[in-house]
């Protein structure tokens, strides 16, 4: 028998250092009993140490698909003590068939994947729901929340709180672990009893006036709001207060966004054609982007030109290695003639900054070159561009790319999958398969950052914000091996 005690819970070195030896020996999962120091008495050896029941040589090295490695990393986190054994089975199981991961019905692998959504559905839950309160202390002014995760995730979900409250002191305490930030240095402590955690204070008054002001009771859906929300995490949350006057208002305040007059519509013509300096260049610019953008500026290969204000074309260095494709400019951008300007803009800036990317050396276009919208009083709502106008102006979008040549192209939403690939499919199903251009290039789909914006609370956005980042750091990862 084979004991091996890891350092902790979250210990995923020591388990994979050990695991690839036991493996390469040949033991069998059966034969390894797998505990955390600290966690259970050692009834059969001294903590830490391995007692083999007999010393094997090691077989040869060999290898794991770099998903198994994920997966573990993630799974080992969850709270379930069998964690370690099973994943060790796991790997057992790949040492003989490399892809023994992919049969998705198999009870293991089900197990597996089940314990990995769980610890991203955990984190996503902090992510969501931790609310700091203000403390004074000798240091000065220091702000401290109270959460309690099901799993041990503490550590992984930390990074994010220091890049969104990096100018803050703050300390988030739980009963197994705790974290603290002091503007440069992130900490881990033990836990500690919820009686540690501060009151409320005068900023939740504050924040409840903001909840109220953005509950938006047209795109209330309560069951969804329940799951994101689920209610042994109210007891923790300011705004926990609001919720059910709020929900048994929307109906009656609903209907009153409904019986409110519009106003009449606010049209912007389209600028009519290219500038004569544009037109005298463009001979001498002829094979690069600047020509291209000359061209595309007189577009009518589709009606959305004639309400739009201009010409919307794509923006970046020429030798780009990524090229991200959206579906077509909003608002703000039809203004300003450049794409990623508007909120969904600050979104995408905001993400590339969070997974290292340089918005500088990415090339960013949109599948659809003009505005498509409906008025509504002074507004003008989005409205999704149709297959017949994306395939109109995908010959923008393929002349940009044969120009740029990138290494990696980024779908950001359907409408940009469409154009890109010339096949419908679902966003889901993108997002899980390795997809190419027309012309061959390597490429990947993810949301675009506007689906963000339109999302109904604040649980679910920030799940699919987390999701949006892991998508991206795919690409930052792709683009550095290249």
């Amino acid at each position: 028998m084979h004991r091996i005690a890891l350092a902790g819970p979250t210990d995923f070195k020591g388990w994979r250092d050990a695991a690839r030896r036991l493996a390469r020996q040949g033991v069998e999962p059966a034969d390894v009993v797998w505990t955390v120091v600290g966690e259970s008495s050692d009834l059969f050896g001294a903590p830490g140490l391995e007692t083999p029941a007999a010393p094997a040589p090691e077989g040869p090295a060999f290898a794991v698909p770099r998903a198994f490695l994920d997966l573990a990393e993630t799974a080992i986190l969850h709270s379930d003590p069998e964690r370690f054994a099973l994943l060790y089975t796991m790997l057992c199981r790949l040492r003989t068939n490399h892809d023994a991961l992919e049969d998705s019905v198999d009870p293991l692998v089900v197990r597996l994947n089940g314990f990995a959504k769980s610890v991203r559905r955990d984190i996503h839950k902090m992510h969501a729901f931790v609310r700091f309160r203000a403390v004074e202390t000798e240091a000065g002014e220091c702000f401290i929340a109270w959460f309690e995760p099901e799993h041990h995730i503490v550590e992984a979900a930390a990074p994010f709180f220091a890049r969104r409250f990096a100018s803050m002191r703050w300390s988030i305490l739980t009963p197994e672990r705790s974290v603290h930030w002091d503007g440069e240095i992130l900490r881990l402590s033990e836990g500690v009893d919820r009686s540690a955690a501060p009151g409320e204070d005068a900023l939740e008054d504050l924040w409840r006036r903001y909840y109220a002001s953005i509950f938006n009771p047209a795109r209330l859906k309560v069951q969804a709001m329940m799951s994101e929300m689920p209610q042994k995490y109210w007891r923790n949350l300011p705004e926990a207060s609001l919720i059910k006057p709020l929900i048994d208002q929307a109906e009656r305040r609903s209907a009153e966004m409904v019986q409110s007059a519009t106003t009449p519509a606010n049209p912007r013509p389209q600028r009519a054609r290219p500038t004569p300096a544009e037109v005298t260049e463009a001979p001498a610019m002829a094979g690069t982007i600047a020509a291209l953008r000359a061209e595309a500026a007189g577009c009518r290969r589709c009606p959305l030109w004639a309400p739009a204000t201009q010409t919307v074309f794509g923006e970046g260095p020429e030798d780009a290695e990524i090229v991200f494709v959206g579906e077509q400019p909003g608002d703000q951008e039809d203004l300003a003639g450049k794409p990623f300007v508007g909120p969904a803009g600050q979104v995408f800036d905001a993400a590339l900054r969070d997974v290292g990317i340089d918005r500088g050396r990415v090339y960013v276009t949109n599948a659809v070159k003009h505005f498509k919208f409906v008025p509504r009083g002074k507004r003008r709502l989005h409205q999704k561009p149709n297959v017949s106008e994306i395939v109109a102006c995908h010959v923008w979008v393929a002349q940009e790319l044969q120009i740029l040549r990138p290494r990696l192209v980024v779908a950001l939403g359907l409408s940009a999958v469409r154009s890109l690939t010339g096949k419908t499919m679902t966003l889901a199903s993108a997002r899980e398969q390795r997809l190419q251009t027309e012309a061959g290039t390597a490429l990947l789909a993810t949301i675009h950052p506007s689906y963000l914006l339109r999302l109904p609370d604040e649980a679910m956005k920030a799940r699919e914000h987390a999701r949006f980042l892991e998508d991206l750091k795919r690409v930052a990862e792709m683009a550095r091996a290249a």
